[in-house]
């Protein structure tokens, strides 16, 4: 399964992705925000994931999504996109993301998030994503509630982060399908005005 936006490809994992992996998620600055994270990031541990994400592919009945995020310009895995934990009764999922540093603020999150969603929304038809971020965590904060999402809560010293042994709160976003929908044409726009000033600064 492959979903396609105007700068990336979002795609299932593969062998060869492990150097994009390392070079990605062997920076403390990266791993602080993710809790599983662990730091040094190694090639063992980039195979371990990578070998993860491709049994969850394979199941016939399928509880999880792991995307990984390829720019379409230089053919390289730059980040990736989790759906967990999805309750197809209930009618939810779980959803969690990270992006090599050396390709932040440039709305590559954003895009890789809105074919996500998407897929979520209409292909699996589930009606809420769940996600929780750091609560020092600025930049995500910000991201969720520009996709969208709304605040539900934090969970006080909930989670110990594998990177750095501290302990964090963590700030709770949930996104309604309704709301998903009724904003997406406005986020879309301006996506598309950010990705021209950056394609004209870079001209």
């Amino acid at each position: 399964m492959i979903l396609k936006t105007k700068r990336l490809i979002l795609r299932k994992p593969r062998k060869s992705d492990w150097k994009d992996l390392v070079e990605g998620c062997n920076d403390l600055e990266t791993a602080k925000y993710v809790s599983t994270m662990p730091h040094p990031y190694t090639k063992k541990d980039a195979e371990f994931w990578i070998k993860k994400c491709k049994k969850a592919w394979m199941k016939k009945k399928k509880d999880r999504y792991y995307f990984f995020i390829e720019l379409n310009s230089e053919k390289k895995m730059i980040g990736a996109i989790a759906v967990s934990n999805i309750k197809n009764f209930i009618g939810k999922c779980e959803t969690g993301s990270w992006i090599n540093k050396e390709y932040r603020r440039k709305a590559y999150m954003t895009e890789a998030k809105i074919a996500v969603n998407e897929f979520v929304f209409n292909k699996l038809k589930l009606r809420k994503m769940e996600t929780s971020v750091f609560s020092f965590n600025n930049a995500s904060n910000a991201t969720q509630k520009g996709i969208g999402y709304k605040y539900e809560g934090k969970r006080i010293q909930s989670h110990r982060c594998l990177a750095t042994k501290k302990i964090h709160d963590e700030m709770l976003y949930g996104l309604m399908k309704s709301d998903w929908k009724k904003n997406l044409p406005k986020l879309k726009k301006k996506l598309e005005s950010k990705i021209k000033k950056l394609e004209a600064h870079k001209n």
